[in-house]
């Protein structure tokens, strides 16, 4: 990238829905290997190896979290630059970075290192026959800890500058060996150590290919690293706040089932845990829309809030689109669905929280655009405050709803706590953009029809008369979504339309 590269294309619309489409191949595909991939495993490895190996791909997963949020600060900071054209402050930012983020995963890898013997003997329930080969497993995780945490360094430098494509490309190969290494062990071997040995040295070869992609698309990191003591405080001030959301907001994920185990029962957890799991898998499209958004927030701020503005309706537009259909037939449809996946006891028991906890994913989904907003202008500590806030309060909502309505109550709480997050969210946005009235009016508006629809989807009894709803929904949205459109959004649609055509001519 060169210093004279105009900074609108690192913003513009064609750039972002292209990364976008990568990122959710970048997730989808994984996620398909998985279910194709975990059947086997499980027949070869066992209950329990499996289960080790489970907790293996969830510890190399978040083991980025011993970054201290040091590579979304360096996403930020580097796109920064990007939007100042400052680019030549770029190199010494990244190599200060990822030796700061190397030094805390040889740090992280030394704890795991440190209390492996007592996650493996005394922790975790972990037969006594696999205790061995588990514990060797633990030490091979701790060793990939920087490696992790510098990988994610690199991904951040590799996001600002808006290379999604190349990073998809690492990132489905890495992601499919993940599922498929171990597979490749079982011909030969069914213990833990060579399954973690082939994750291991995936996540070795991710690293590197991360490295020198960074060294193709910014080829001033090739020189010999210089280091800045000035970025140290941004970075840790900055990555210490993110880490404090990274660390809060999954607490309050999962503290209810905790919550509905010590309340109600183990089999409430599994009525409660199973929608919810389902519903949040659909998050992974406003996660790959904002994950785009994140860096393209960082430029036009410090270069064009008025871009900015634009970015972000068009951002809580397109996820609303994507998301209420799917939301829709789900609500509408929750009895049924259920009792043909798990059954009439599992449906009975499990409807009314999925209908709920479908409608705080959908409100969930929009909150990732003001979300990222927030923290791409450098106020993480805004969200990580709300977020401690919300916790008690959340906590003691939790608690009393599951006493006196189960499970139902616990997704009824944590639906209202995402609206209340939304909302605020939303507010310090407006602030932020200085004041956008037309756009929160028109947003306070479509979701608030969005979710009287929704209850609404909860009246038909029959199937009929569902189907019949949710065609007339259907149609309303449609009609809606076109009366909604930009000017430069139906001159798209009608050139799509008329290629469409042509194709077609052409074909016959």
């Amino acid at each position: 990238m060169s210093a004279t590269e105009p900074i609108p294309n690192l913003t513009r619309g064609r750039l972002l829905a292209r990364n976008t489409i990568w990122n959710l191949l970048g997730q989808l595909v994984p996620m398909v290997v998985g279910v194709v991939a975990i059947p086997p495993l499980v027949r070869s490895l066992g209950v329990d190896r499996f289960g080790l190996l489970s907790l293996a791909w969830i510890v190399i997963g978040y083991f980025s979290l011993f970054d201290l949020g040091m590579g979304r600060a360096l996403t930020k900071l580097v796109a920064d630059k990007i939007g100042c054209n400052d680019e030549q402050s770029i190199p010494p930012l990244a190599w200060t970075s990822l030796f700061l983020m190397l030094l805390l995963g040889v740090i992280g890898g030394l704890i795991t290192l440190g209390i492996s013997p007592w996650l493996v003997h005394t922790a975790l329930k972990v037969p006594w026959a696999l205790q061995l080969e588990t514990l060797r497993s633990f030490q091979l995780l701790a060793a990939s800890i920087p490696i992790v945490t510098v990988t994610s360094g690199l991904r951040g430098i590799l996001e600002a500058q808006q290379r999604f494509r190349i990073l998809n490309y690492i990132r489905v190969p890495t992601s499919i060996f993940s599922f498929a290494g171990p597979l490749l062990v079982l011909p030969f071997s069914h213990s833990l150590v060579p399954v973690v040995i082939i994750l291991f040295i995936g996540r070795l070869l991710g690293g590197l290919a991360h490295l020198l992609a960074c060294f193709h698309a910014m080829p001033e990191l090739r020189h010999t690293p210089v280091l800045q003591q000035a970025v140290v405080v941004p970075l840790v001030r900055f990555g210490g706040w993110m880490t404090v959301s990274n660390v809060v907001g999954p607490l309050m994920v999962y503290s209810d089932r905790f919550l509905i185990g010590a309340v109600l029962s183990v089999s409430a957890v599994a009525y409660y845990t199973t929608p919810f799991d389902m519903m949040f898998r659909l998050t992974f499209i406003p996660v790959a829309v904002s994950g785009v958004l994140f860096p393209a927030f960082a430029t036009s701020l410090v270069s064009n809030r008025e871009r900015t503005a634009l970015l972000v309706s068009r951002g809580v537009k397109y996820i609303f689109l994507a998301m209420f259909p799917m939301i829709l037939v789900t609500v509408t449809f929750a009895p049924e669905g259920l009792r043909l996946w798990l059954g009439p006891v599992f449906a009975s028991h499990s409807q009314s929280a999925l209908r709920w906890l479908a409608a705080g994913v959908f409100v969930n989904s929009v909150a990732c655009v003001p979300f990222a907003l927030i923290q791409s202008a450098g106020r993480p500590s805004l969200t990580a405050k709300l977020h401690l806030l919300e916790l008690p309060l959340y906590v003691l909502f939790v608690w009393t709803l599951t006493r006196r309505m189960g499970i139902e109550g616990a997704a009824i709480a944590w639906t209202a706590r995402i609206v209340l997050d939304t909302v605020l969210l939303f507010f310090f946005a407006d602030r932020l953009l200085r004041h956008q009235p037309k756009f929160m009016v028109k947003l306070a508006t479509t979701m608030s029809a969005g979710l009287l629809i929704l209850g609404a989807a909860t009246f038909p009894q029959t199937l009929a008369e569902k189907m019949a709803f949710c065609v007339g929904a259907f149609l309303a949205f449609v009609l809606a979504a076109f009366v909604g459109m930009a000017p430069d959004e139906r001159d798209l649609l009608h050139r799509l339309r008329r290629k469409a055509l042509k194709v077609q001519s052409s074909s016959v």
